[in-house]
Order: C-alpha cells, then sequence, then structure tokens
C-alpha cells in the first residue's frame, strides 16, 4: 500500500509517480550547457575572469590613491567569489575592478594636467609681475672712484 500524500507524486498525473516529466522540466535541448552555464565540474566555461589587480595597484600608486584603493578592494574579491562558486559575481567584479582602475587613471591625468595649467599660469604671472616692479631709470652715481685723495702732511 502506498502513501496518499506521496511529495514525489506527480500532481493531477500519474498517481503511481512513473512516467513522463511535465513539460518544462529536463535536460537543456541538445545536452549543452547554456551560454555562462556551469561546465563539467561545475566551473564555467568561459574560464576564470582577470582580476585586473595589476592595474588598479597601477593606478592606485601612479594616479589616483582612493580610487585605486576601491578598484584593488574590488580585485581582489575576484579569486574569492571565483573560489565560492559565485561566478557572476566574480565576472561583476572583475568589470568593476577595471572600470574604477580606468576611472583613477583619468582622474590622476585630469589632476596633473590641472597642476601643468596652475603651474604654466603661476609662472606666467610671476614673469609679468617681476618685469612690471623694474625700474626704468637707470641710477648713476655722483661720487668718482677714479679720483685719487691726497692727504695732508704734517
Amino acid at each position: 500500500m502506498s502513501y496518499p500524500y506521496d511529495p514525489n507524486a506527480n500532481p493531477g498525473g500519474d498517481p503511481s509517480g512513473y512516467g513522463q516529466p511535465p513539460a518544462g522540466y529536463g535536460p537543456p535541448a541538445y545536452g549543452a550547457p547554456a551560454y555562462g552555464a556551469p561546465g563539467p565540474g561545475g566551473y564555467p566555461s568561459a574560464g576564470k575572469p582577470e582580476n585586473n589587480l595589476v592595474w588598479a595597484i597601477v593606478a592606485t600608486l601612479m594616479c589616483c590613491l582612493p580610487l585605486g584603493i576601491v578598484a584593488i578592494v574590488k580585485a581582489v574579491s575576484v579569486d574569492k567569489l571565483w573560489a565560492a562558486g559565485d561566478f557572476a559575481g566574480a565576472q561583476a567584479a572583475a568589470d568593476d575592478a577595471k572600470r574604477w582602475s580606468i576611472w583613477s587613471a583619468i582622474a590622476g591625468g585630469v589632476w596633473a594636467l590641472l597642476w601643468g595649467i596652475i603651474a604654466v599660469v603661476m609662472i606666467a604671472v610671476g614673469a609679468i609681475g617681476a618685469n612690471s616692479t623694474t625700474s626704468r631709470y637707470t641710477y648713476t652715481p655722483t661720487y668718482s672712484y677714479t679720483t685719487t685723495y691726497t692727504y695732508p702732511t704734517y
């Protein structure tokens, strides 16, 4: 005798639990995993994404420190997410690390350009200011160093 409330039974179908599964269940068509789906062994067939850690470090040291630190944090999380099986999260973290590295490089370039413009302006203002404060008159001393002085004799 079977249990009348079998959780594995097909609702509204064959009460014995045997036969064809309802439509929509079963393996994907042609037995191939969908794009981005885990392949054999549970890992996606595309492979582990590049973590962009080198670019994050370079951007931090040479460009913009705050944005580069965010890029480093995102780049380090790629391997952790991949090892935990969060493949979509690992890919998103890799994309974020690359994006933050690029933003850091752009910010560093803009910062350097602004300081270059400020330096050129300061040099130009200094040159104009120094030229305007010089006197156009020449000083001619009234005392001549070529005359000889005669001492009185006693």
